[in-house]
């Protein structure tokens, strides 16, 4: 936000008339401005170098780079930035992996104008914000996690189990596993067994889901 105590918005989607109808809400705004227009990720990243930008609304369906990958970079090199997901997915999955990219909000193409505006309020606030059309399955999804074991995480797993659940997270191989930890790769199967079943889990990817979903272990 600048002295003027405008909040300098940039509009990130390879569609000129979604970014026509953004720009037309925002304008009757008078503390929002948008200061800049894209269609695709890289120019997106080249746009950030110069000058100062508080908020990107971003879409996911870009060329180049997909807006949550774009989401992750921008978060790194510019962390003060919010990232508002403006999509048409309204699938979980894809709400949670835009949420551990650095997402501060998401909202559906198919939400209202009025809705729109709230968001970028209660991002441009610090706050989280989320689709009303994905609240209700997201919250329960979180409690059936939290409920399911995220709080006595720390008791049931051991040191060893910890270290394998993170090294299943970043994509190693059984074998790669236990080269890192200076194990067998039957005592690392062991440790993958006894974390599936601690945790109530099918599956390597529902273990993973899981972890990084629960915010217990990060993606890297």
């Amino acid at each position: 936000m600048d002295g003027d105590g405008i909040f300098r918005i940039v509009l990130a989607d390879d569609h000129s008339l979604i970014r026509h109808g953004i720009k037309n809400l925002i304008k009757k705004q008078g503390n929002l401005q948008v200061v800049g227009e894209v269609s695709d990720g890289e120019e997106l990243l080249d746009f950030l170098k110069t000058g100062p930008v508080d908020m990107i609304i971003l879409d996911i369906s870009m060329r180049k780079i997909n807006g949550v990958e774009v989401a992750g970079r921008v978060k790194k090199e510019y962390p003060q930035v919010k990232i508002l997901m403006l999509t048409m997915h309204d699938s979980q999955q894809i709400f949670y992996n835009a949420m551990m990219a650095g997402a501060d909000g998401y909202l559906l193409k198919d939400d209202s104008g009025d809705e729109l505006l709230i968001a970028i309020g209660k991002v441009q606030n610090g706050r989280k914000y989320i689709s009303p059309s994905l609240t209700e399955g997201v919250t329960d999804d979180l409690f059936r996690m939290y409920r399911g074991g995220k709080k006595n995480l720390h008791q049931k797993l051991s040191r060893r189990e910890k270290e394998v659940l993170q090294l299943v997270v970043d994509g190693n191989t059984s074998r790669e596993m236990a080269d890192k930890l200076g194990l067998s790769p039957r005592t690392i199967d062991h440790h993958r067994s006894s974390l599936l079943k601690k945790l109530n889990k099918k599956n390597s990817v529902d273990l993973v889901n899981f972890a990084v979903r629960s915010g217990y272990i990060k993606s890297r």
